[in-house]
């Protein structure tokens, strides 16, 4: 037992000689103020100048194209293709091409962002991709790929500062 007991003391008087780096400390310490000290005698020594700031203005002039009464503006008609199953609202309002304006992990935020879609005049629903998971928000759906992209256009424009519904897209449900 006192071998044990002796043993251990002399484990304990060797780990803690071993792992004190007071000399790495100090060496380290007694550098970084010397250095600290040169630092400030170089800055006592150099005059500081006051500085003028003068503000930079620039105009940017942007010229718009005239477009002709005739002439629509080009609607982007890309999509992704998803298999897709209403989760919320009714199986009838799904239709092939959908605007997607919110997508989600979680079923109560997509059904957050529906209601208060809802709330504002739309007829939103919300859909699953079962193989993903993920809920889809879909504020607008057509049979027609042009009809569903002009409405993404309108919807964009309807809310310009909203960055999250400037990512609305178009899906089209396989």
């Amino acid at each position: 037992m006192k071998k044990i007991m002796l043993l251990g003391l002399a484990l304990g008087i060797a780990f803690s000689f071993s792992s004190c780096n007071t000399k790495k400390n100090s060496a380290y310490m007694a550098a970084y103020d010397q250095a600290k000290q040169q630092e400030l005698a170089q800055g006592q020594g150099q005059a500081t100048d006051a500085i003028e700031i003068t503000p930079v203005s620039s105009t940017t002039v942007v010229a718009a194209t005239p477009v002709a009464p005739a002439e629509k503006p080009q609607v982007d008609e890309s999509y992704r293709e998803e298999k897709v199953v209403v989760a919320v609202g009714e199986q009838s309002a799904l239709k092939a091409y959908s605007v997607v304006c919110g997508s989600f992990k979680s079923k109560t935020n997509a059904e957050a962002l529906c209601r208060r879609l809802v709330d504002t005049g739309y007829s939103a629903f919300v859909v699953q991709n079962p193989a993903t998971g993920m809920y889809r928000v879909i504020c607008a759906s057509y049979d027609d790929r042009h009809k569903a992209a002009e409405a993404r256009a309108q919807f964009k424009a309807a809310h310009p500062s909203d960055t999250d519904f400037q990512k609305a897209w178009l899906l089209y449900n396989k």
